[in-house]
């Protein structure tokens, strides 16, 4: 596994909604360390939910937006007398936060030649109405949970 820092107990809530679940996007929105810049594309994409949703609080939409990219189950490979299998497992709830979070980032990351904050605005957007590519990876995950639904009892 990756290097795993016990940054649960140090999060802070950001400084604005007071929102820890802003303060991990933040930071793992972060590059080089430069949380300043991290927060400043982060509170210009809230701006920016706020002008297109004038009646919804914008963390309120993050959050949702965050809610509905979490995904309930997820699949292994098991190996099971030489033949690997995917086998449909739930997800625990510390992992379908940072799957999430990691789908958007990377379906931001993915797009190109527009400032970050406007595509962070437009994906947490998209994941708010159940759309968008950060959904669509959950979708597909999913789907193949679903898919391989008999090897379900393998699961450990």
């Amino acid at each position: 596994m990756g290097r795993i820092t016990s940054s649960r107990k140090q999060l802070k809530p950001d400084p604005v909604h007071g929102s820890l679940l802003a303060s991990k996007f933040v930071n793992c929105l972060m590059v080089d360390g430069k949380k300043s810049t991290a927060q400043q594309v982060f509170y210009d994409a809230l701006d920016i939910i706020k002008e297109k949703l004038p009646e919804e609080e914008a963390i309120e939409v993050f959050t949702q937006a965050i809610e509905n990219v979490k995904p309930a189950i997820e699949v292994r490979s098991k190996r099971v007398g030489g033949a690997a299998y995917q086998v449909p497992m739930q997800v625990n709830r510390t992992r379908q936060q940072s799957l999430a979070i990691r789908w958007v980032l990377l379906a931001i990351r993915d797009k190109k030649g527009r400032p970050a904050a406007q595509k962070l605005a437009e994906e947490l957007l998209n994941a708010y109405k159940r759309e968008g590519v950060a959904m669509g990876r959950r979708e597909n995950i999913h789907r193949m949970a679903d898919a391989n639904k008999a090897f379900a009892h393998f699961a450990w």
